[in-house]
């Protein structure tokens, strides 16, 4: 039994030697493929990262493209608000120009004269003196006289001045 003892230890010794390498073998091939699996993992990361890089290159040009054109668009309208404001400020001079003109003229066309009221004084004595004698008109006949001669004398005046 000795030698069939031994030869199983052997064998089994060899067994645990061929299933430790086996086992070895199959761990390397494991760490391999998880070695490439990282490597393929870390790869895709990289050109996903270069992708998006590469996008916010894109976007940030095509902002800076749509500022450029913003800019210039408002540029280009404070530049027509400019004109038509000076246009609307020469088309307002022009108009309160024509209309002081068209103004004076019809003034002048058209003299104002000033009415003054003649022998206002006597007229509101005449006035005060009916109203304080209702009943005795004939005691302001005296002002009413004098009243009718200043108004004779004013349209004498006035026919030989001839205004």
């Amino acid at each position: 039994m000795g030698v069939l003892d031994e030869e199983k230890a052997q064998v089994k010794a060899q067994a645990e030697v061929r299933i430790q390498d086996e086992v070895g073998r199959i761990l390397d091939v494991e760490r391999a493929a998880s070695q490439e699996s990282i490597k393929r993992a870390v790869l895709k990361e990289r050109i996903t990262a270069e992708d998006e890089r590469l996008r916010a290159q894109l976007y940030a040009h095509q902002l800076d493209e749509k500022d450029r054109e913003l800019r210039k668009q408002e540029a280009f309208y404070r530049e027509q608000v400019a004109k038509l404001e000076e246009r609307s400020a020469k088309f307002y001079r022009v108009t309160t120009e024509n209309y002081h003109k068209a103004a004076d003229e019809l003034n002048a066309k058209f003299r104002r004269y000033e009415i003054k009221p003649v022998c206002a004084d006597l007229q509101g004595q005449i006035l005060k003196c009916y109203r304080e004698n209702t009943s005795q008109t004939l005691s302001c006949s005296r002002i009413a006289s004098l009243y009718l001669q200043c108004v004779n004398d004013a349209k004498q005046n006035k026919m030989r001045t001839g205004g």
